[in-house]
């Protein structure tokens, strides 16, 4: 029997949802949500289409002692909803900085569960940031609409490259200042 490595970091309770470490048991919906185009073309990272094994790597990188950045899993399962509905990740920045990524399956999009994970994950402040950065493709108003509820604030225009579309893409960056 092997069991899944227990990842240091703490599991944030939501109303609707608990945010918890990945584990090697979500790959398969994981895999389902990330190979929708939908998705990927919203996100920096994710291929489209999703490779052989790219969802078993990201798990596995998720859950490394040695990762740079650390996801969790949005966990509808306490309300009865799915077990795997998005994800949301911390990657640290210097000067007790992070940056939140996100992204939520269609079938949940415009239901608010993505401004309360950006909410509850800041109001848990799992790395005592001093400040969160995020930033969304200008193509996706409904990302920043996300942000905006959120209490984050618009910070500037730039570019990032999305993988699954190969190119550079317009974005707009916000932030938000605990102290």
């Amino acid at each position: 029997m092997r069991l899944d490595q227990i990842v240091n970091q703490p599991v944030i309770e939501a109303e609707r949802f608990t945010l918890r470490p990945v584990r090697r048991s979500d790959s398969g919906l994981l895999n389902m949500h990330a190979s929708d185009s939908r998705v990927a073309t919203q996100t920096r990272s994710l291929p489209h289409p999703l490779p052989p094994g790219a969802t078993d790597a990201f798990v596995e990188r998720s859950m490394s002692e040695t990762r740079t950045e650390d996801v969790w899993v949005i966990d509808g399962s306490i309300s009865g909803g799915s077990e795997v509905m998005g994800t949301m990740s911390l990657t640290p920045m210097d000067r007790s900085q992070a940056e939140i990524a996100y992204w939520v399956a269609p079938a949940f999009w415009n239901s608010g569960l993505a401004s309360e994970a950006v909410r509850s994950m800041i109001a848990a402040n799992p790395h005592d940031d001093s400040a969160f950065f995020a930033s969304v493709f200008q193509d996706f108003p409904a990302s920043a609409l996300v942000l905006t509820i959120a209490v984050l604030d618009y910070f500037g225009d730039a570019d990032s490259f999305s993988v699954a579309l190969n190119a550079n893409v317009p974005t707009w960056t916000y932030i938000l200042k605990l102290s």
